[in-house]
């Protein structure tokens, strides 16, 4: 495994969240699409998004900001405005698509599922009270949607859009299939 995504996975293990509570959340949202899928295939997934260098930046970032503003270290108002993990704050959210972008459509919404959801560790991170998780939770619904819509990219269960049975039938290129234009 590179190093990079071993020092993420120890950050992330010293933040509370293991491996398999991602791996657990993709498994949820994707298995009603893929009945085969397994543990280890999306453990696998997420280990993939997690080796993309923005992805490593981007946790590194909210997970400092998490970690400074435990500490008391962040100039007010933001340290009032972490602590009290105000609803109106959206820049974790902002900072969390930046890793969810790279996987299309299906991981944005699979993202805003997470993030009212909060199923598994996404909820343990958002209650919990000894701990500062502004980021981490949305990060986390980003990681887990990110490796979820990996799979669905993936999958060889998709029915794939048939461009050479389009080709044949002459409706490409800007042929209309109501009026022939």
């Amino acid at each position: 495994m590179e190093e990079a995504v071993s020092y993420m996975l120890k950050l992330l293990d010293e933040r509370g969240v293991k491996l398999d509570d991602v791996a657990k959340i993709v498994h949820q949202l994707q298995f009603p699409y893929n009945s085969s899928l397994t543990l280890e295939d999306c453990r696998a997934s997420v280990l993939a998004v997690l080796a993309k260098r923005d992805v490593q930046y981007t946790l590194l970032t909210g997970i400092a900001l998490d970690m400074m503003a435990e500490k008391k270290l962040l100039p007010a108002p933001l340290q009032d405005i972490m602590e009290a993990d105000e609803s109106l704050y959206g820049v974790d959210e902002v900072l969390a698509l930046g890793i969810t972008n790279a996987y299309g459509m299906i991981g944005l919404t699979s993202f805003g599922y997470l993030d009212k959801e909060k199923s598994g560790i996404i909820r343990e991170l958002n209650a919990n009270g000894s701990h500062i998780h502004v980021f981490l939770d949305d990060l986390i619904c980003a990681l887990a949607a990110a490796a979820s819509a990996r799979i669905a990219h993936k999958s060889k269960n998709i029915k794939l859009y048939d461009w050479q049975r389009q080709q044949r039938s002459g409706r490409l290129a800007g042929e209309s299939a109501v009026d022939g234009s």
